[in-house]
């Protein structure tokens, strides 16, 4: 089962016939927004506002814990993310898709980043983070449309909400060697690899953040929505395409089974609300 986390700008899914509105609640706090169950070309599929239906969670602000959890309960196997982006490579233009292959977590505030904890031990691989297979079905679905999406690049993820320094610009390119930066797809990323879901995003840059010698290139909020625009229709296109394609999208076993031999602590001295929580994460 597929859902989407819309980021910036989108906050509903185009097209999409709603069957079902599930307000939820989880062990971990209220999620971002109700979690919408839809229709689209013959497939089921849910939708998620990551910044809520308003826009009006900071990155810092929003419950990632929750939203993994609450897609996780309605029988979720596959993420779809859309993140705006800043660009730190000269071959990603602004308007230019991205889908990160890899992600370096320059988050230094107290996001909560895993669902393990408080006497129940786990340590998930994310060598591979992302799904390879769920990658190839965008790259392909865009192919068929004649959109280009530049594959293995490396997400640098900063806590916001202030937007980088030069200095940091240059570290994330430089030292880190990333490609793209954001906001927000970390802890995401890592706790949908502990939900064994299968997850990738579609990065849609927006600016060179500012690394750039020319003052004019340097990101700004009014840059950002004036030139989202119509990137945004691009990726939508790119996930209408897969979506209402005919071929089942398929899922990676890498992503299905992560926590086979990721689990330390004995089932027997977990309380029972530990056990519901792993049972969940295992389906």
């Amino acid at each position: 089962m597929l859902a989407i986390i819309g980021g910036t700008g989108i906050y509903q899914m185009d097209g999409l016939e709603v069957i079902k509105e599930h307000q939820l609640s989880t062990p971990f706090g209220a999620p971002s927004a109700s979690v919408i169950q839809g229709r689209m070309g013959g497939r089921d599929l849910f939708f998620l506002p990551r910044h809520g239906t308003a826009h009006q969670l900071l990155p810092s602000e929003v419950n990632y814990r929750a939203n993994i959890w609450a897609l996780k309960s309605l029988g979720v196997t596959q993420i779809i993310g859309l993140s705006a982006v800043g660009s730190l490579r000269q071959d990603i233009a602004p308007g230019d898709l991205s889908i990160p292959s890899q992600y370096f977590d320059f988050v230094k505030g107290n996001r909560e980043k895993s669902f393990f904890g408080n006497g129940l031990a786990a340590h998930v691989s994310t060598a591979e983070p992302t799904c390879d297979k769920l990658t190839r079905a965008l790259v392909d679905a865009a192919n068929s449309i004649d959109i280009n999406i530049h594959t293995g690049k490396t997400y640098g993820c900063v806590d916001g909400p202030r937007l980088g320094t030069r200095a940091e610009s240059f570290f994330l390119r430089g030292a880190a060697g990333c490609d793209l930066v954001g906001m927000t797809n970390v802890p995401e990323v890592f706790l949908a690899r502990e939900a064994q879901i299968c997850y990738c995003t579609v990065a849609i840059a927006t600016d060179y953040d500012c690394w750039l010698d020319d003052p004019a290139q340097h990101v700004t909020v009014e840059q950002v929505i004036a030139r989202y625009g119509a990137s945004l229709e691009k990726a939508k296109m790119v996930l209408y395409t897969l979506i209402t394609s005919d071929n089942d999208i398929p899922e990676s076993r890498e992503c299905r089974e992560s926590l086979a031999c990721a689990v330390l602590t004995p089932v027997e001295v977990l309380s029972q609300e530990q056990r519901e929580l792993l049972e969940l994460l295992k389906r």
